[in-house]
């Protein structure tokens, strides 16, 4: 399925993996393996606002944590 940019219709709902990872899923399609939903849906451009306000370290959690141990 490909994601159109200007897309203001489509109810998409915002997905994070266990690497803290988060994504974008159309709503009304089950999540895939792996990933679960936090809690916020809506259109495309509010819920990449939600992300890039939520998700500040891009770094998947492994690294953070081992990079956290190392120092």
């Amino acid at each position: 399925m490909a994601f159109e940019d200007d897309d203001t219709t489509t109810v998409y709902t915002v997905v994070v993996n266990d690497e803290e990872q988060y994504s974008i899923w159309p709503a009304e399609r089950t999540v895939p393996a792996g990933w679960r939903e936090v809690g916020f849906t809506g259109v495309k451009a509010d819920c990449l606002a939600h992300i890039e306000k939520v998700w500040t370290d891009m770094r998947p959690l492994s690294v953070r944590r081992q990079m956290d141990g190392a120092a």
